[in-house]
């Protein structure tokens, strides 16, 4: 009986000590009480700095700030005052720290005249304006389009209202600053004919039309290997007061697109006569 009671004590020992581990301290959420304390934190702190932005955006949209005037400090020659008006009317919104500047900037470059514009706040209720005009140099006609448009120096073109005496230009679309950085040299090349240049065609297929101040049209071709435009325009005003005195007509055109010399046709267009090199 002892040996069977020691054997049964043996083994409910062996069950105790076999297999199981002790359990460890809890490593959950709830168990760090720094990680909690650290969580809060951030929560305040993010609390804080929303509660912060809203009530600094509430107050800078309170009438405390407001906007009383828009200065244009660049003289305008173009640009009218009822013009600058409006464009202030419908774009100044807010104050003095709200006002959307792209926006003011975008409506005043909007208006017909104006190249460029900067804006910017002078304090304490001033909104500061800058503006470019354009400077129109010529008449600008899309090839085909049958509008009239302006273009400025730099070549580009913009629509408004002008009656100033300047040349026309007419090209395929996209070509104003081509044609006008031409007719540059042009103007300087028929100079010795006395009348001055007035007009500039460009065709799609790349051929120059003139017209001087006198009327002649001068159908001065595309450039050629053999011939380029510029030496056969530079013969043609060398030569054209002596075949035209010879020839003894009014003439109202005359053709450059001959490699060895050019064609006069007369305004009442009964026939023609050929003026050589």
């Amino acid at each position: 009986m002892a040996e069977g009671r020691r054997r049964s004590a043996s083994g409910r020992a062996s069950r105790q000590g076999g297999g199981e581990t002790p359990r460890r301290p809890g490593l959950g959420l709830w168990d760090r009480p720094a990680l909690l304390n650290l969580g809060a934190d951030l929560c305040l702190l993010f609390g804080s700095t929303a509660l912060a932005y809203a009530a600094f955006t509430w107050f800078l949209r309170q009438p405390l700030f407001p906007l009383t005037e828009v200065v244009v400090v660049t003289p305008t020659a173009q640009v009218t005052e009822e013009q600058l008006e409006y464009a202030a009317r419908t774009a100044v919104d807010g104050n003095f720290f709200t006002v959307d500047l792209e926006r003011v900037r975008e409506t005043f470059e909007k208006l017909p005249w104006v190249r460029k514009a900067e804006v910017r706040r002078q304090w304490p209720d001033t909104l500061e304006l800058r503006l470019e005009e354009h400077v129109a140099v010529a008449y600008w006609s899309p090839d085909g389009s049958g509008e009239t448009r302006l273009v400025n120096r730099q070549g580009e073109v913009f629509i408004a209202a002008s009656n100033a005496s300047m040349p026309k230009l007419s090209g395929p679309e996209g070509t104003a600053a081509y044609v006008l950085n031409r007719f540059g040299g042009l103007v300087d090349a028929v100079a010795p004919l006395g009348t001055g240049l007035v007009e500039v065609t460009l065709s799609p297929r790349e051929a120059w039309q003139l017209r001087l101040g006198d009327g002649l049209v001068i159908q001065l071709g595309r450039d050629q290997e053999s011939a380029p435009s510029d030496r056969r325009l530079r013969d043609f005003v060398g030569t054209y007061g002596q075949a035209r005195a010879k020839a003894g007509i009014e003439v109202a055109e005359v053709d450059l697109r001959y490699p060895g010399g050019y064609v006069m046709r007369p305004t009442d267009g009964r026939g023609s006569d050929k003026g050589r090199k």
